[in-house]
């Protein structure tokens, strides 16, 4: 690859910086604490080898059409990142625990993703900009995508170890902890909201 480090410093600080998985990450592991709250993030991982995989698939086809279906996606992904709030909020201290099992699978990890526009664009971007034009083999193209992967699954985990590490905190302002958790997801939302126009 030419640009590695190019490629290095997108795929970190995409997958690093707060966003919808690493929110939900932390809120989730601040809940249950990191080892419980693992499924969420195995699903996660699943989830990115799955939408990483499309991407290398279809980044070539996909590309050609973001510019029309860009407005689209954000308009999705806006949606979603407003209903992951709507789930932190509505989450209360002594309320039974339906809620935190659906949040906290291996099932909704993975499935979220397929709709998550920032782990799309991320794999869309990562393909079409610093590996296809270098590389089309399957076995290389089968390295990126675990690469891929697994920075954006690091995010996650280090975004869970910090709410893990403030789990007593987090139980102790836990209705506090989630508006504010919520409020940084709705501030997602209208960012993203706002780029499709």
């Amino acid at each position: 690859m030419t640009n590695l480090m190019a490629f290095l410093s997108f795929a970190f600080l995409t997958a690093y910086t707060p966003g919808p998985n690493n929110i939900m990450a932390m809120t989730n592991a601040g809940q249950n604490g990191f080892k419980k709250g693992f499924r969420l993030n195995l699903g996660i991982l699943i989830g990115f080898i799955v939408v990483m995989t499309l991407s290398a698939i279809f980044s070539s086809i996909l590309y050609q059409y973001i510019p029309a279906a860009e407005p689209y996606m954000f308009i999705l992904g806006t949606i979603y990142i407003l209903w992951l709030a709507w789930t932190i909020v509505k989450d209360k201290p002594h309320e039974d625990k339906t809620i935190k099992l659906k949040l906290n699978s291996v099932f909704t990890g993975a499935v979220l993703q397929l709709i998550n526009p920032k782990v799309i664009l991320y794999g869309i971007t990562a393909f079409s900009t610093f590996i296809l034009p270098y590389y089309h083999t399957l076995p290389k193209l089968s390295v990126f995508i675990l690469i891929l992967s697994v920075i954006g699954f690091s995010g996650c985990c280090c975004w869970a170890m910090f709410g893990a590490a403030f789990q007593k905190l987090f139980t102790q302002h836990k209705k506090e902890l989630n508006i504010v958790m919520a409020l940084l997801l709705v501030y997602c939302a209208i960012s993203l909201g706002l780029s499709a126009f």
